[in-house]
Order: C-alpha cells, then structure tokens, then sequence
C-alpha cells in the first residue's frame, strides 16, 4: 500500500475549448497533465516525430545498406532486459524484412559477461565471425568492448538511449537520442510536440530501420512494380510498445504514440505469435490490451528470462512465427517468472527486515537519504526489483547489491548503513542496482561519487531513475557512506516524503463502469503519463481479508447511498481499516462469470 501525503493536480486557470466528443473528465484530466485540446486527438503515426529528428542515422543506415548489399554478417548484441529483448527481435526481424540474408544475434549473460558489448563478448563472437555489430539498449559506455571489435577489423553500430558519459566509445557510428540537440525553439520538458528524445532502446533501433528503409525504399518505389514494395514496419509495433512501458520510459507525446499503435495492432489480433502466446500464458485478454498489461504481466515473463536464466529464451519467443512453440517458450517464461516472484518476495523481506534492524539499532537516528544493501545470498538479476519495492516503500534512493557470482563461504551479509559493516574480502565483485525518487538523478549521482572517489566504482550506467554498477566488496562500506552523502547534497528533507498524487474528487454518477471503461482506453497511461487516479471520502461498511495481505472493502460515499466494491493490495498495517477514510482510488472492472463490474483499486487510505 503506498503511504505519503495526498496533493490534487491543479487545474488551469485559463478555459479551454476541447473536442466537444472527449469526455468531460478526459477533458479534466488532460487539462491537469499540462495537454493542449490539439493533444486530445486521437494518436497517429503520421504525428510521429520524423527520424531526421534523431542524429547519428545516416552514418548508420549507409553502413548497414552497404552490409545488406554485401550479403555481410549482421550481428545484434542486445541487453538482458525486456527492452533489450524487444529490440534485439526488432532488429533482427526488421532487418530481415529490408534485405538482410544474415543477421544473427547474441545477448551477454547477466551473471558471466555483465552489462553490454563488453571485450568477454566480442571474444565469444567468434564462432559466428560478424562483420557487423550492432548493439541495441546498450553501448554508450562500452570504449573497450568497441575497441576490441574494431581491432579485429568488426564494425561497430552503437543504438542505445542511456546516459552518455564525458567520452563516447570509438564506434563507426553512433545513435542515442541523448546526443541530439533539441531544437532551438523547444523547451526541454515542453511536451506539446513529439520529439523522440525519450525514446527506449527497441525505438531508438525502430527509428534506425525507418530511416534505412527510406534508403533502401523510397517513397514510390513500389507503385510500377518494377521494384520491391516498402516493407511494413508497422507490422513491428507490438514489439515497440512491450519494450516502451517494460522499460519504464517517459511516456512523452512521441512515445504514446508508439505504444497506442503497437496496442491496436494487439486488440485487433495482429500481433506476433509470441506476444499473443505471453497474453495467453498471463491469462489476459489480449482483445483488450492496455499498457498495465505490457508492464505488469508480459515485461515481468521477459525479464524473468534475463534474470535468472537466459534473456535468449525470450528473443526466441518474440521470433517464433509458429504458435505451439511461441507457446511452449511463453510458459516456459511463465514459470521462470514464477522463481523470480518467490525469490524476489524473499529478498524484499530480507531488505525490511535490514531496515527493521536498522531502526530497532539506532531508535533516533534517521534512515540515510541514499540506502544501500547487501546479502550474500542475494542474486544479482533481482537485486533491481528488490531496490524498486524498497525505494517504493521507503521513499528514498535504494541500492541493493548482490555477489557478481554466488559464494558459499561468505557468512551473512549485513546492512551497510555504517562504516563498521564491512566485508572485507577484496576482489569480490558485489553488482548493484539503484532505483531513484523523483528529483534525485542516478546516473549524476554515481558520476559524482567516481570524481570524488576515483577507483571506488568500477563500472556504472543508468537513466535518472534507474542504474547498474559494479564495485569491490571491500570498498562497500565506504560507496555506502559517499552515496549517502551525495544523496544528502542533493536531496532536500521535504523531497523525502512521498506524494500520492490525485486527479480530484469524483461525483457518485461518475462511479461508473462505462467511466472506468472511458478511462482504460483513453490513453496509454504509464511513466510520465500514469494512470487516473481519485479521492474522495467514504464510510466502511464492511471489510475482510482476502488471502494473507489484502483488504477487501464495501465503501459508501459520504452522504451518498451507493455502496462500492473495493481491493487494497498489501494491506496487512491497514487492518482494521478507520470507520471514515480518504480512500486515493482507481477504477477498475473486475469480471467474474463473465459479466463486469466496478471495483475501486484502492492505493493509499488514512483515516478521516
């Protein structure tokens, strides 16, 4: 359950005319997130920002049309998450459709290689002799993994969208929206235009192969018949918008755009055999495919993959054409996602109980502003999650680190909020991953603790809100001590606690289920853009639990006779729930036997 302080979205002051078919409280809502009425239209393709938007495609597409023309090696060198996995079957299907006889690819093993075109990778290529590498959702960082494919006479294409550090590695060609100016004019959180500047690695590399189809295809080319029709990328968006919301981009103007796109082509059964084999494996009804469904049901049996086993077993999935196997590969998904929730909710609860111990330890001192944990036992493809559900609850930047390789011998970890907590075992790698709160920029965070600490990390990467890095068990404690510092440079106290933000009260006539159905289609809702949420006061007049954690509730609106259902996941300090609460709410339709019915999805409650 989330816990913080409830704040409204204000509404302009200045009256504005919408669509006169948008629905009243779409139009409040838009309205409060900042969208011009132009906005309010439905998402196009053609709005798409155009790829001469993106630096870095000519040098690309001119050395991809020259190894397609060639008949060269192409090999794609994805990433172990679901982004990487999305746009590595991008690549390598698009390609395909545009000529390539060739293409191939690899994805680093998250425990043995670690993050990207590392030199171990390159090294492992040689069995399959590319003439061409390009890496999707990683790259901009990896100098000697490019130094080392150059040197053995391999070109080098980088398509990555993370944080470009203070030197770019030596690659033949390079694109990342982060290297693109905005133009002049724009303001850089101005989202009234789309620019493809938060773009995730699957579109970046989907821009990449509309720019080389228009080399390759010109417009026209196709019309006589004297040339090969341009091949429909479209057909590909499915994959653009599960990579997109799996991997937690902005979802800006440009990009639910993408993801509208790629949803449509879903619900009307157009999608590819793997992504219509994940919607069956997750029991969802891929007719009414929204983006909660991408993040919380099929990323999840992607990421599983390159967390615990091998991300390949994922890109074989959205490559497979034929149903039986896209669906023997999706359960098999399912169940290493299955592992993933156990091990996961047992790490979660080894962190808390750090957290718990912490406090029981010092009583008056505060929980540091950048918290850092270890365990021995942890594995280092959930470390991440772990970081999310804590950061989630504590409020504040979460680094949780595991051994780069299980070791038995270690004893017990500890939580390194002091200088005492130290493992003193130099040469054991420790990987962590870092999740952040709004305000606080990871990958700059990092960045300062290496200039202050030259040598202190080893390797590190990441977005604003999320990163990787790699250090000595024996430097531990002191990353501790410096992140935390850092964090409380950075950090102002009041950013510290939680905001539960509100799209306002709603009138018992709009608690509806043809408003909650409004609302699921309306948009793609996500990070950036999230989904409506409500509060309003209500009396209880019953409650149970459901399961070990959950609350079930019957809400009635103060002064109103409607009663409705309601859920409240992970409840277990909220019972019993206060006679009168605030409830912050979304609608939901629940089915059951086949018929719908509303029910609030309550997220945060607090006594009135």
């Amino acid at each position: 359950m989330a816990s913080g302080t409830i704040r409204r979205r204000a509404q302009p002051s200045a009256v504005r005319e919408w669509p006169s078919d948008l629905h009243p409280i779409l139009q409040r809502i838009f309205a409060a997130r900042g969208l011009a009425p132009s906005d309010a239209a439905p998402a196009r393709l053609a709005d798409l920002a155009a790829p001469s938007a993106l630096g870095g495609l000519d040098r690309a597409c001119e050395l991809l049309a020259s190894a397609i023309s060639a008949n060269r090696r192409i090999c794609i060198v994805g990433d172990f998450d679901a982004d990487g996995a999305t746009g590595t079957a991008l690549a390598v299907r698009g390609l395909r459709m545009l000529g390539a006889r060739d293409v191939v690819y690899r994805v680093p093993n998250r425990v043995r290689d670690g993050y990207g075109l590392s030199t171990g990778v390159v090294e492992a290529l040689a069995d399959v002799a590319p003439d061409l590498i390009v890496t999707v959702d990683n790259g901009i960082s990896s100098h000697a993994g490019v130094a080392a494919a150059r040197a053995r006479g391999i070109g080098v294409i980088i398509t990555d969208h993370h944080v470009p550090g203070e030197s770019l590695p030596d690659a033949d060609a390079i694109v990342n929206p982060l290297l693109q100016r905005l133009p002049a004019q724009a303001s850089e959180d101005d989202d009234a235009s789309p620019r493809p500047r938060h773009l995730a690695g699957v579109g970046v590399m989907f821009y990449l192969l509309l720019a080389l189809r228009a080399r390759l295809f010109p417009a026209g080319s196709g019309e006589d018949g004297a040339k090969q029709a341009r091949p429909e990328l479209s057909s590909l968006l499915d994959l653009v918008a599960l990579g997109t919301v799996a991997d937690l981009v902005v979802l800006d103007a440009n990009n639910r755009i993408l993801v509208s796109a790629g949803l449509k082509r879903i619900r009307a059964g157009r999608c590819n055999a793997g992504i219509a084999a994940l919607y069956a494996a997750s029991g969802r009804d891929p007719t009414r495919a929204v983006a909660s469904d991408l993040g919380f049901a099929l990323g999840p049996r992607i990421n599983a993959a390159g967390r615990l086993d091998d991300m390949s077993l994922g890109i074989e999935c959205l490559l497979a054409d034929d149903p039986p196997r896209a669906r023997q590969l999706a359960e098999r998904l399912s169940a290493i996602n299955a592992e993933r929730q156990e091990l996961q909710a047992a790490m979660v609860e080894q962190g808390e109980a750090m957290v718990a111990a912490f406090f029981e330890r010092h009583r008056g001192d505060s929980l540091p502003f950048g918290v850092v944990l270890h365990e021995t036992d942890w594995h280092p493809g959930v470390v991440g999650l772990v970081a999310s559900k804590l950061k989630e609850r504590l409020h504040r930047p979460v680094v949780a680190f595991a051994p780069a390789s299980k070791i038995e011998e270690c004893g017990q970890g500890r939580p390194l909020f002091d200088s005492r907590a130290q493992d003193a075992r130099t040469g054991l790698e420790l990987r962590g991953s870092a999740r952040s709160i709004p305000g606080f920029h990871l990958r700059d965070a990092l960045a300062e603790v290496d200039a202050c600490c030259p040598g202190l990390i080893a390797r590190f990467g990441g977005h604003a809100m999320a990163a990787g890095l790699t250090i000595d068990a024996a430097n531990l404690a002191r990353f501790a001590s410096e992140f935390d510092a850092v964090a409380r440079r950075r950090i102002d106290a009041e950013s510290l606690r939680s905001c539960i933000w509100s799209d306002g009260e709603l009138a018992p006539h709009e608690l509806t289920g043809e408003i909650a159905q409004v609302l699921r289609y309306a948009a793609p809702w996500g990070q950036g853009f999230p989904e409506p949420a409500f509060d309003n006061v209500f009396d209880v007049e019953s409650w149970r639990a459901v399961g070990e954690r959950h609350l079930k509730l019957q809400l009635r609106l103060a002064g109103h006779a409607g009663v409705f259902d309601a859920i409240l996941f992970n409840a277990l300090d909220a019972m019993p729930p206060p006679a009168r609460l605030r409830a912050v709410y979304q609608l939901d339709l629940n089915e059951w036997n086949g018929r719908e019915r509303l029910q609030l999805m309550v997220q945060h409650i607090e006594a009135v």
